[in-house]
């Protein structure tokens, strides 16, 4: 496990970098650039081989004597340099603290660094692209979102926090889950269990399914953030433990679960170190409706936004194996979409105690 004082040595280097390079083009007399990866829909490709989406090769440059770039490029600059002082303070602030720090006025002008957070965020997205780093390993925090529980054991600092005694509240994730700063010290898990919804993964730990089939529950409350997304990531490669993704039949729900398992097209440039491409989806499906005699009534139709979502995930490359078109034609067809609670309507326990364990022991997922 790298400690976090050599990830940080690391870090530094690579921001010091980026100012020696830029000192030695102004000794030189050169216009002092940076080059950056294009981060837009154009250089994005679904990379078949680690089953992910990626960033391709395509730069751009951002040009100090350039009118058109020059605001940026002193902002990209002090985003850096700020980044480092950070870290040299051993300290993590957030992205909206970042922006408040670097906001001043220009002596001698009416001129602001920043006008607002706007500015500030997609810098920041552009020095871990062009650094190979994530923003947590910039010492950046996004506010927690996830909660978890289950039967492992991990160190946060000086705390060891055992997930089996996180109550009805469960384990709030953090948003930095690297090595360095969660070691995991206990993992008895069989599987993780990837819960799209808040309130459906209440119901799972107020009925103790993780005790009783020995798993991981995990909840992003919507869509995932990087911090649960990278956890459920070192579970599967460190403790080889399969992961199964529970979304709402409807296309918000799918794109969800594609997100954890090929990443997104926002986050290209990192989704090898966030992505998870062997999950399953394990439900729900609009196919559920027969086979567990899911009332009707309870489906909700489908409406013209969710169909022009519905053929934009069909055309995806990594939505084109065979099951996951037949699954989009059937939802068409069918005319129909279904939300976690509405199986409620077969008994409040129904999805803990009948649905997700057939599911599972007749393996019936999605890939």
């Amino acid at each position: 496990m790298v400690d976090t004082k050599t990830k940080d040595k690391e870090v530094i280097k690579k921001l010091e970098g980026l100012g020696e390079q830029v000192y030695k083009q102004i000794n030189q007399g050169a216009n002092p650039t940076v080059a950056l990866p294009v981060r837009s829909l154009g250089n994005i490709f679904f990379d078949q081989k680690s089953r992910t989406i990626k960033l391709g090769d395509k730069m751009s440059e951002r040009q100090f004597l350039n009118i058109a770039h020059t605001r940026k490029f002193m902002q990209t600059m002090l985003v850096a340099n700020e980044i480092k002082k950070v870290i040299h303070e051993n300290a993590t602030v957030s992205i909206r603290d970042l922006y408040y720090a670097l906001k001043h006025t220009i002596e001698g002008t009416n001129e602001n660094t920043f006008e607002n957070q706007d500015e500030s965020d997609p810098l920041i997205e552009d020095l871990e692209a062009s650094l190979n780093l994530l923003r947590e390993e910039l010492h950046l925090a996004a506010s927690a979102k996830g909660i978890i529980s289950g039967p492992m054991v991990v160190k946060d600092g000086n705390d060891t926090i055992d997930l089996t005694r996180m109550g009805s509240g469960g384990w709030s994730v953090p948003s930095n889950v690297e090595e360095d700063r969660i070691e995991i010290k206990k993992m008895e898990a069989d599987y993780v269990l990837f819960i799209e919804k808040d309130a459906v993964w209440r119901r799972f730990n107020e009925d103790k399914f993780w005790k009783k089939n020995n798993c991981i529950i995990i909840t992003g409350r919507g869509q995932a953030a990087r911090g649960e997304r990278r956890l459920v990531q070192r579970l599967n490669k460190e403790h080889k433990l399969p992961i199964y993704a529970l979304m709402d039949a409807d296309p918000w729900g799918m794109y969800i679960y594609s997100v954890i398992k090929q990443g997104s097209i926002s986050l290209s440039y990192s989704e090898e170190k966030l992505a998870t491409p062997d999950t399953k989806y394990i439900g729900l499906t609009v196919g559920d409706v027969e086979t567990f005699k899911i009332p009707k009534e309870v489906t909700i139709k489908l409406n013209q936004l969710d169909i022009k979502r519905l053929n934009e995930l069909q055309s995806y490359e990594w939505f084109k194996h065979k099951k996951w078109q037949a699954e989009f034609d059937l939802m068409k067809q069918k005319n129909i979409k279904m939300e976690l609670e509405a199986l409620s309507k077969k008994g409040i326990r129904f999805i803990t105690e009948t649905y997700l364990p057939q599911k599972i022991k007749e393996e019936d997922f999605l890939p």
